[in-house]
């Protein structure tokens, strides 16, 4: 259990518990994720050193509320003559031993609090997302900005803005009030929903996929589906995740070039996610109502369970994504539903599907419609105009091998006309 990876794991695990024992005692957010930043470097440093403690989560809060009582001292010190006493604890409080930090809170696990407060509405989902990376995730700012492909003092700036504005909004450290608890719970699924889709399929840079975002977004929804094992959309999240994720490796080419996946080897699928990710599927006919989660969870479990492209059940993954159509319109809903149409009723009805998005402001400049419309094109034998939109498609990804993938479909096309 000394070994780095092990030591960086149970770390990334901690983080969070550990960050939500101290912003329960002390509040200030911003100072808290600093001192629990300094604990986890301690942590890094001396446990593959001196083996890991029988307490670990304590330990960190431990030396997290140590460092904090100190830079609450020098805060004090700063800002003595200043009448903020209302807002701040007494001098007493922030000297209390560290060791009463830890009798309560190292029991506590308070990630989902946390959740929330990362994904609180007053911040932009860009702040949202960066912010649960860097306090319930762990990963450092520079992991976060070489993920998001962003210099690192830009998403520092992003980061401490958002630590900002949830200081000034006076949230409290606790659960929502039952009325707001779905709408913020539906936000905190859907910022681990985009960071697992970055993740899977990166919307630019030389690669396709970021395995640490996609590893962390399942973590951390593993995590809240723990904590509220009976949440429908939680649990159809963790599906959703663990069956799109468990075709990854077969994804790419030697060189990191797209697999389709009509395509790919299925030989090389993750056959263990996809077992546990079909057990979490619920039956779509035994529920009254499913969640848009639930529901693309269940359209993956009919794409995984296909030994071959050929054996796809395309009949069904049509009547699910017409359910979602209703459920969770979106533009991608219908991309998606235009392919499957065109499985089952033959391509021009699928380009029928695609008709009402040429007019949804959101698309005319998004390279999937394109994409998709060339796609079906292709399968109608339109090669002409296949070639024109593979190629329009290809200008517009900012994903290198997205655009090589479109590049080489309009050529070998082309060398057919």
């Amino acid at each position: 259990m000394s070994s780095e990876p092990v030591v960086e794991d149970l770390l990334r695990q901690l983080a969070p518990q550990v960050l939500g024992a101290l912003v329960r005692r002390y509040g200030h957010f911003d100072t808290a994720e600093d001192a629990v930043q300094e604990a986890l470097l301690a942590g890094a440093v001396q446990w593959p050193r001196d083996g890991v403690p029988d307490n670990p989560r304590a330990w960190l809060i431990t030396v997290a509320s140590r460092r904090m009582a100190n830079l609450l001292r020098s805060e004090q010190a700063r800002r003595r003559r200043e009448e903020s006493t209302a807002t701040r604890l007494p001098a007493d409080h922030y000297l209390a031993p560290a060791a009463a930090a830890t009798s309560r809170a190292a029991d506590a696990d308070d990630t989902l609090i946390l959740l929330f407060l990362c994904c609180h509405p007053a911040l932009s989902p860009a702040s949202q997302i960066a912010l649960t990376l860097r306090a319930v995730g762990g990963l450092t700012t520079a992991e976060i900005a070489g993920a998001f492909l962003v210099p690192e003092p830009t998403m520092a700036q992003r980061v401490s803005r958002a630590k900002q504005r949830i200081k000034s909004s006076g949230v409290p450290f606790r659960m929502p009030p039952p009325q707001d608890r779905d709408d913020r719970l539906l936000a905190v699924l859907h910022v681990l929903y985009l960071i697992f889709n970055e993740g899977y399929t990166s919307t630019s840079g030389p690669d396709l996929q970021r395995a640490e975002l996609t590893g962390e977004a399942i973590r951390l929804t593993r995590l809240v589906h723990e904590l509220l094992p009976d949440d429908g959309e939680a649990t159809g999240l963790l599906a959703l995740m663990l069956l799109t994720d468990a075709r990854r490796p077969a994804r790419t080419g030697p060189v990191g070039d797209l697999v389709p996946l009509d395509e790919q080897d299925r030989s090389r699928w993750d056959q263990h996610s996809i077992a546990e990710g079909v057990a979490l599927v619920p039956d779509v006919r035994s529920q009254r109502t499913l969640g848009p989660y639930a529901l693309q969870a269940a359209i993956a479990a009919v794409h995984d369970q296909a030994t071959r492209a050929e054996d796809t059940d395309w009949a069904r993954i049509v009547m699910l994504y017409r359910v979602l159509a209703r459920v969770s319109p979106s533009p991608m809903v219908t991309l998606n539903q235009a392919v499957a149409t065109a499985m089952v009723d033959g391509p021009r009805a699928g380009l029928a599907v695609l008709e009402p998005l040429d007019l949804d402001t959101r698309m005319t400049e998004h390279h999937r419609l394109d994409a998709v419309r060339a796609h079906l094109l292709e399968m109608a034998g339109d090669h002409a105009g296949a070639v024109t939109h593979y190629r329009s498609a290809a200008r517009r990804t900012t994903s290198a091998p997205e655009q090589r993938y479109l590049e080489a479909r309009a050529a070998r096309l082309q060398e057919r006309t």
